[in-house]
């Protein structure tokens, strides 16, 4: 098992010995989540017993006396990890946002256990990417038209962006590192050089502020252009002689012609380092390419260097979670990776527009700050006491894209919040009196505001679907959007019999318009009251899609469990929302049921809770070292408790930290594949009756089975849906699917679980790691523990890892806290 993140392609080292393991009789049970270990369900066999028959949840090996299991954060979720930036061989990530991540390439503050499921790293493993060919809109696929809705959407916020012309009034006076970056800005803006002692020189003028947002009227799904086509034949061959010629990969030559364009090859040629722009080169790889190219030329100091490192360590940041960085996390970065004159690589980024400076207004300083002078003061004070009552300004640098998704997002959530009208003749009162408890409340927050919050466990979901009944009961347009199809179909039950099928959507097809009401002749989603469930799972980019897409007046409410892992692609937004209380929040006060959420509440607020499991829902079996990890997973999963519980394998998952080492998704799936569907992998190392995990867009898992393959692809059927993934994709969208990352089950419940907890990844559990993992178990849980009391002080001590964003201080400006 990994300790890096899960981008890791790497095996790493074998996990430490934890001790002997102490036998039980067969079918030990553990009652407790905090004595000692229990054995496995029935295990029998030749196997022997799975462990010790015991107590609790354990914090080690047999007899060692432990909290329980739990954890978070394991290498796994986050390509980048706590430092400036460290070195390591090109990530793997399996279902978020492409790009790479290595093992340890960190941005100073940047995630090392979030985001590593979140892309797809060297070898192009993320899903999504360009897809289609020549099909013609009528033949996208879900996957298709999602990615070109999102491409359209883009394009429009970029084309809006342009236009704003208002200008800002406030942070003239900015000083130091603040005014030399927004100097260079202001200088690129005005089609001038910018200073070359950026970091130095006084301030440039200020740069215009946005104009309010308009509603956009996004493009229907089906009106959608086709998806490029691939480069073309010579320019891929002219790329690939170059990189031969340079000893690098040809392989990479169809990515880096259909990412740097038509003149791929001159680009390259040109400037060595925009090698760094195709998904998992790394910065020693771009340097040894450079080399060859340039000879004696070539030296760290290179200008194009520096830009292309800041390029670079910007998408690294978005990997793991952030939407930009302070600038001296960005040139502390630079400079463990060799940049002699990081601020000056800096400048260089901007100047091109590779990289954009952002000044942020924070809250006003204290009265104490802006006293007047003591008597006696010098002359001059009184300016100096000006200047210290000026609002502060925070800098940051990030990349546009994921700044101008931030931006709108603020704008959309602000003409939600902004947009209702205070009487809108519906009658919410009866609604309200017939509901009881926390769904009474929501229904009454949502009568009377745009947007709400509403925070709650797997149980809680019973109250935004009282509200969803409750609003089209009254007439109103109203539709869930879920992340997944299971959450959906979870979702779908809660409902009355006679809702219609569209009231619970997955939020990929109704942005995409494979589910749900459609849109209206202005473009607009044709709702008024949208519910998004499992809202943590929202980043920046899918957040803004979805509330630029509703019409003025429609209501919207977010809802999720705080306390799972954040969402695969860049920002916090629903974190970001809570705490910048813009907006009426719900707590739900229905508890989880059973020992199983006794355990997964009481790890949510830091606790390892003592629980009684007397129909064997939770059982620890403690390990030794990876290879008897993945011996006692595969017993379990094939034996043990469809034994012992009547829960058939393919109803049972598998989590575990990441997806490399001795016990990772790709040894457990081997494993595992050997003992349930034994083949040759015809196609393409799959079989029919193979449990895989599709992702068909970049921070989406769909689970599915292969059920064959021909000349279209390898064909899958996906939550009862066929799905045909065209050959030259499934190396980069399908995976095996029996043993998946906590980031991949997210927003999915299985009857069983079975989490894996080998030594190596004691280091990088995180109390939110081990929420999310043990809570996608709905009647049993299975935990192979060798973490020993790395489980309880994870629970107790190890918070999710901050990300820096922009929304709660772009949202302060626009939407008022409600106290």
């Amino acid at each position: 098992m990994s300790t890096e993140p899960e981008t890791t392609e790497d095996a790493e080292p074998g996990t430490p010995d934890t001790g002997a393991e102490t036998t039980a009789p067969e079918g030990g049970t553990a009652s407790a989540a905090g004595g000692g270990d229990t054995g496995a369900p029935d295990t029998g066999g030749a196997d022997g017993p799975a462990g010790a028959a015991g107590s609790g949840v354990g914090g080690g090996t047999a007899g060692a006396d432990g909290d329980g299991p739990a954890g978070d954060g394991p290498a796994g979720d986050g390509p980048a990890g706590d430092g400036p930036a460290g070195d390591g061989p090109a990530g793997d990530g399996e279902d978020g946002s492409a790009g790479a991540a290595g093992d340890g390439d960190v941005v100073a503050g940047a995630e090392g256990g979030e985001g590593g499921e979140s892309g797809e790293a060297a070898g192009g493993d993320a899903a999504g990417g360009d897809a289609g060919g020549d099909k013609a809109a009528g033949e996208l696929s879900e996957a298709e038209a999602e990615l070109l809705a999102q491409r359209l959407e883009r394009e429009r916020i970029e084309r809006r962006k342009a236009e704003k012309k208002a200008p800002i009034d406030s942070g003239a006076k900015l000083s130091g590192t603040a005014a030399d970056l927004l100097a260079a800005v202001r200088a690129v803006e005005s089609g001038q050089k910018p200073p070359q002692t950026v970091f130095s020189e006084p301030a440039a003028p200020r740069r215009p502020a946005p104009e309010p947002v308009r509603r956009p009227q996004p493009v229907p799904a089906e009106a959608a252009p086709p998806a490029p086509a691939p480069a073309p034949a010579e320019t891929v061959a002219a790329v690939a002689r170059l990189l031969a010629d340079a000893g690098a990969p040809e392989a990479l030559a169809p990515q880096a012609a259909t990412t740097l364009g038509e003149g791929a090859a001159e680009v390259l040629r040109a400037d060595p380092w925009q090698l760094l722009r195709i998904t998992g080169v790394r910065p020693e790889q771009a340097d040894t390419f450079a080399r060859a190219l340039l000879g004696p030329d070539c030296g760290p100091g290179d200008e194009r260097r520096g830009r292309a490192l800041t390029g670079w360590l910007l998408e690294q940041a978005a990997v793991a979670g952030h939407t930009a960085l302070e600038p001296a996390a960005l040139t502390a970065a630079l400079a463990q990776r060799g940049v002699p004159d990081p601020d000056a690589a800096v400048q260089s980024a901007i100047a091109e527009g590779e990289a954009l400076a952002f000044q942020d207004a924070l809250d006003e300083p204290p009265a104490a700050a802006a006293a007047p002078a003591a008597p006696g003061a010098a002359a001059g004070a009184e300016e100096g006491d000006e200047e210290e009552a000026e609002r502060p300004v925070r800098v940051l640098i990030g990349l546009e894209r994921y700044a101008l998704a931030e931006e709108s997002l603020a704008d959309g959530l602000a003409r939600v919040v902004n947009s209702l009208a205070k009487d809108d003749g519906v009658d919410w009162a009866p609604a309200a009196a017939s509901a009881s408890g926390s769904a009474a409340e929501l229904i009454r927050a949502v009568a009377g505001h745009g947007l709400v919050l509403h925070t709650g466990g797997e149980a809680a979901r019973a109250e935004p679907a009282a509200l969803v009944a409750a609003a089209r009961a009254l007439g109103l347009r109203a539709v869930a959007a879920c992340h997944t199809p299971d959450g959906r179909r979870r979702f779908a039950a809660l409902l009355p019999e006679d809702a219609a099928p569209e009231a619970a959507v997955t939020l990929a097809g109704l942005l995409s318009g494979a589910e749900g009401p459609g849109r209206d002749a202005d473009g607009a989603l044709a709702l008024d009251l949208l519910v998004v469930l499992d809202a943590p799972q929202l980043d920046v980019e899918s957040a803004a899609m979805v509330v630029e897409s509703l019409p003025d007046g429609a209501r919207l409410v977010l809802s999720g469990d705080p306390a799972v892992l954040w969402s695969a692609g860049p920002g916090r937004v629903f974190a970001d929302l809570l705490a910048a209380r813009t907006c009426p929040q719900v707590a739900s006060r229905t508890p989880d049921p059973g020992p199983l959420g006794e355990l997964v509440s009481g790890i949510g607020v830091g606790e390892l809770n003592q629980v009684d499991a007397p129909g064997k829902e939770l059982v620890i079996v403690p390990v030794r070292d990876a290879g008897e990890a993945v011996h006692r997973t595969v017993q379990l999963v094939a034996d043990s408790v469809p034994r012992a519980l009547g829960v058939p394998a393919e109803q049972t998952v598998v989590i575990t930290p990441g997806h490399g080492g001795a016990a990772g998704t790709r040894a457990l799936n081997a494993a595992l594949k050997e003992r349930l569907n034994p083949g040759p992998g015809r196609f393409g190392g799959f079989d029919p009756g193979d449990r895989i995990a599709y992702s068909p867009a970049p921070g989406r898992t769909v689970p599915g089975q292969v059920t064959g393959a021909d000349a279209d692809g390898l064909h899958l059927t996906c939550a009862g849906a066929p799905v045909v993934v065209p050959r030259e994709r499934v190396e980069q969208s399908v995976r095996h699917g029996w043993a998946l990352t906590a980031h991949q089950a997210v927003g999915s419940r299985w009857p069983a679980a079975v989490v894996v907890l080998p030594g190596d990844a004691a280091q990088v559990l995180s109390r939110p790691w081990v929420y999310t993992a043990f809570g996608r178990a709905e009647r049993h849980l299975s935990v192979v523990h060798g973490v020993e009391q790395a489980l309880p002080r994870a629970v107790a001590e190890v918070p999710p890892k901050p990300r820096t964003t922009r929304l709660p201080v772009l949202l302060r400006g626009q939407v008022p806290p409600t106290g």
